[in-house]
């Protein structure tokens, strides 16, 4: 296999996202098959998440107050860069940071695999930036993406090609955990319409466009909304509820480490995103067999839905459209639910061996040359 190279995965900031979830799977996936396996993250709040054939190093072992993710970023590369002068031969695998691991691969001369995580809509703005993005993202020997859409609108943006490796979807883990009962009343009114977004609260997940329709929805049906998350946005979010009198039909709860266990009691799963990479989240609602609402942003939604053949779409923050679907569903359960039925037949393309096993072959490569 590997020829004494060191693999180091990269990725500052662990927060408990899609993101995190990704890179946990692979990493302990990664380390069933490779002996030297090292992961660089600011802190060790998820270290024990991780097989513990990884070796972890971590800037700090002490709980920390939120800071900027710069400071994350440029502290994991200064232990980067004196990794790769200390074992000469490394692989590096960037989930996160892509950009400065790239420029560190250009100058130090080490092989790199970036895996992006969000459509470019989110981060490529302005023509400078998307200058420096398209002349250092080439020094990366594979770009990984997730959806054929992303590949698609990285080659057109910034003239790269990638390699489309979807999010492995771990299905056991996931029903498992789905079982848990939860004692939160809120989703137990069987003659209640329920509906769930599972999401940090950031802009980029535009809650707010979930609530205008939601205001609309209330007042047409009986339903309940649960959110889960946490983030910055949380402020606005509660502000909204409040001065529109929505507190006794949202609740918002902080983010949980089990959020199966309430989407499986849920009857639609909603995602109002302005962009995306592959939502995780709609995989596993798709696994719960939950009826699936989202904005058709880029990229991943609309080729996890089949265009509209899984679940609806609605144009991004079109808070009519999303009532108006929210309606249709409610009113016409039975007929939609071969939506639901064929959703979850089509699966596969997301199996956790098939995806992983493609994360190692690739890996693979570059340890053996």
């Amino acid at each position: 296999m590997e020829k004494n190279k060191k693999l180091i995965l990269f990725m500052p900031s662990i927060d408990g996202g899609g993101v995190e979830k990704n890179l946990i799977i692979i990493a302990n996936y990664l380390a069933k098959k490779i002996n030297n396996i090292f992961l660089i993250t600011y802190e060790n709040s998820f270290n024990k998440y991780f097989d513990k054939k990884i070796k972890i190093c971590n800037v700090t072992k002490k709980k920390i107050r939120p800071i900027s993710k710069y400071i994350k970023y440029f502290t994991c590369l200064y232990l980067l860069l004196k990794m790769s002068f200390k074992y000469k031969k490394i692989v590096v695998f960037s989930f996160q940071a892509n950009i400065y691991c790239s420029i560190l691969a250009f100058f130090l001369n080490f092989k790199l695999i970036t895996r992006s995580n969000s459509s470019p809509t989110g981060w490529a703005h302005g023509f400078i930036k998307k200058k420096i993005f398209t002349f250092f993202l080439r020094f990366a020997d594979y770009i990984i993406v997730n959806s054929y859409e992303f590949k698609k609108e990285l080659y057109k943006k910034f003239n790269l090609d990638s390699v489309v490796i979807y999010n492995p979807l771990n299905t056991e883990e996931i029903i498992k955990k789905s079982q848990i009962d939860t004692n939160l009343k809120f989703l137990k009114d069987k003659k209640t319409l329920k509906i769930i977004n599972v999401a940090r609260f950031t802009e980029q997940k535009d809650h707010i466009t979930l609530l205008k329709s939601f205001k609309i929805v209330s007042k047409k049906i009986k339903s309940r909304l649960l959110i889960i998350g946490y983030g910055p946005e949380l402020k606005n979010m509660n502000y909204f509820i409040k001065a529109n009198k929505l507190s006794n039909l949202v609740k918002v709860l902080n983010f949980q480490k089990n959020p199966y266990k309430y989407i499986v009691k849920s009857d639609i799963f909603i995602l109002s995103s302005k962009y995306e990479g592959l939502p995780n989240v709609l995989l596993e609602a798709q696994c719960l067999k939950k009826f699936i609402i989202s904005s058709n942003c880029p990229t991943g939604p609309k080729e996890i839905l089949k265009n509209g053949k899984y679940g609806f779409l609605f144009k991004v923050g079109d808070y009519d459209e999303l009532a108006k679907k929210i309606i249709l569903y409610s009113n016409n359960r039975k007929q939609y639910k071969k939506f639901i039925d064929l959703a979850y037949k089509n699966l596969n393309r997301f199996n956790y061996n098939l995806n992983s096993e493609k994360y190692f072959k690739l890996v693979n490569k570059l340890l053996v040359n």
